[in-house]
């Protein structure tokens, strides 16, 4: 993949609020593009050096039919053309891929990538069907029936979770302990009043009306994250009777927006914040492993990633990950000899939550920024998606600065 890179500090993500929470009212795609707009202009990016754009959304909202060149058009682009992508939540790390290969190929010397979702009052879908009784079609709850059912094996999601503990030998207390680190880490995302995440979001944060004219509230971070202490953790129960994984050890359902550049070396050099700072997209790959065993999939997605990249795990100085199940991280560190407690400096999507798309943008963007933190190095990103499948980017940061 050399040839793509990421201008530093050339991305931007909203805070993650639970859903039906403060951005519970607005749609998803006119939200990213309001952020988008807003964005650029505050990194001071000369919007026609971008040529090219991918658009990656999951659950569907008004208008969406005409995607990408819709919602670059509402952010201020409207000579922008580009595919939409839906790849449920390995659809940011699979928009990063096709931007890269879209500069690495010359084809684009600077993508938007970009990813909205609102999980929040997800769309109820009629099927007609002239063949039912009278006529009669099939409904469809687009976010909560697909969570609670994957059409191929009938498992729902947290079933996965508890197939991969039981495989692993994975108990109850060994999820809350590092669930409980995990919180931990995400608190030092908000020392220095919340310093880290003021690196790639606009904070405090003021929440706009469904029409984008006046600001309805503000939000000083992510909103919704319940305080997490052991003795509450202790206090959980199993969510499927037979099973290990809690509320306290899993994800909720958010919502949210985040944006990157992905860029040919000059290009990125061009647009970026601390031109001294270089960040080169590696490799992406993704993987499908066996059915009902999704938390599985980002070992051997990551394992591609990092033989793409002709890299060893040893060679990694962080990673991120997104993780619905803390199972996904225990399952990432056995099999590769990562250790668990260093993943995720800041933070992870077990703690702020999942709007789908912008979900791995997010981690990809906290990525970076850990490795710039640390004056450079090679990161790497991995997280499941439904299908038991799972996404993974490897990307580099060199600090030139003194």
């Amino acid at each position: 993949m050399s040839g793509a890179f990421v201008p530093y500090g050339g991305y931007w993500s909203s805070p993650f609020a639970r859903w039906q929470g403060s951005l519970a009212h607005l749609h998803s795609l006119a939200f990213g593009a309001w952020l988008a707009r807003r964005s650029l202009a505050a990194l001071d990016v000369d919007t026609t050096l971008i040529d090219a754009g991918v658009l990656g959304t999951t659950v569907p909202q008004r208008g969406a039919f005409y995607g990408l060149p819709w919602v670059a058009a509402m952010a201020g682009l409207p000579g922008l053309a580009g595919p939409t992508v839906s790849q449920a939540c390995a659809t940011a790390a699979r928009c990063v891929a096709l931007a890269a290969q879209e500069v690495a190929t010359g084809a684009s010397a600077c993508s938007l990538v970009l990813t909205a979702d609102r999980v929040s009052n997800g769309p109820q879908l009629y099927y007609p069907d002239p063949r039912g009784p009278g006529g009669t079609g099939e409904h469809e709850s687009w976010v909560t029936g697909n969570f609670e059912r994957d059409p191929w094996t009938s498992q729902p999601m947290l079933r996965t979770a508890e197939n991969v503990a039981a495989r692993f030998g994975i108990g109850m207390a060994q999820q809350h302990e590092l669930a409980l680190h995990r919180y931990a880490q995400y608190a030092d995302a908000l020392a220095d009043d919340s310093a880290f995440h003021r690196r790639f979001m606009a904070l405090p944060f003021d929440v706009p009306d469904a029409r984008f004219t006046r600001t309805l509230s503000t939000l000083h971070g992510d909103e919704g994250i319940h305080p997490t202490t052991r003795e509450g953790l202790s206090r959980l129960k199993p969510v499927l009777p037979d099973g290990t994984v809690s509320y306290g050890a899993q994800t909720h359902p958010a919502d949210g927006s985040a944006g990157l550049l992905v860029a040919t070396r000059e290009r990125a050099r061009q647009l970026s914040r601390q031109p001294e700072v270089q960040v080169e997209i590696l490799a992406t790959a993704q993987a499908r492993t066996d059915a009902a065993q999704m938390p599985y999939a980002p070992v051997p997605a990551a394992r591609q990633a990092m033989a793409r990249a002709g890299l060893d795990f040893t060679a990694l100085q962080a990673v991120t990950t997104h993780n619905p199940f803390v199972v996904n991280d225990i399952v990432l560190a056995h099999e590769t000899g990562l250790d668990a407690f260093t993943m995720n400096r800041f933070g992870c999507s077990l703690v702020w939550g999942h709007p789908q798309a912008p979900t791995g943008l997010r981690a990809v963007i906290e990525l970076i920024e850990t490795l710039e933190i640390r004056g450079g190095g090679v990161g790497l990103f991995t997280g499941c998606a439904a299908g038991d499948s799972a996404m993974a980017v490897v990307l580099r940061v060199d600090d030139a600065r003194p």
